[in-house]
């Protein structure tokens, strides 16, 4: 969800927020995305606390929450659309949204934005490096497009929901460990 080849800060992945320092949040925040984009965003927590001030439209995050460390950069739109699925209402997105993830992404039900039970048989994805791209009205925009993540390029996460939104694989996804 939200649930993303270019230089990228590469600081060590920090078990908890909370213990880290702003100076290794940011890192880890700038290493979502492009460096042309990530040194001039806003850097915020989870908990909206602004850790640097940006000048380009973008904020780049260490991670989404507690237990969730994967950094992510938004622009404005892609903001919006987070805001509304935090709250569980549907986002109208007016504009293209772009969100950068090249750290990767925890898994994530592909087809349920809000099920954390990974009952087997369920569409479950722990996708690599990868852009999003969020459209105006994607229930007629991404209808012909493809949900599998596995059909080797782009697909839709949770299609024919409100928080459609295009997955672009830009790397390999991370390898399976049995437990």
């Amino acid at each position: 969800m939200l649930s993303g080849a270019a230089l990228v800060a590469s600081p060590a992945v920090l078990a908890d927020d909370k213990d880290a320092t702003d100076a290794a949040l940011i890192a880890r925040a700038m290493s979502a995305g492009p460096m042309q984009i990530a040194a001039q965003a806003k850097i915020m927590d989870h908990d909206g606390k602004v850790l640097r001030e940006g000048s380009n439209g973008w904020t780049c995050m260490p991670s989404m929450g507690p237990g969730m460390d994967v950094p992510m950069c938004n622009d404005a739109t892609w903001m919006a659309f987070m805001q509304a699925f935090a709250h569980r209402q549907a986002p109208d997105p007016v504009s293209v949204g772009i969100s950068y993830m090249f750290g990767g992404d925890i898994a994530t039900n592909n087809d349920d934005p809000f099920d954390t039970t990974q009952d087997p048989g369920e569409p479950w994805v722990t996708e690599g490096p990868h852009i999003m791209v969020i459209v105006p009205d994607p229930e007629s925009s991404l209808k012909d497009m493809t949900n599998d993540p596995n059909a080797g390029g782009p697909y839709v996460m949770y299609k024919n929901t409100p928080y459609a939104h295009i997955m672009i694989p830009t790397g390999p996804r991370p390898v399976a460990t049995e437990k």
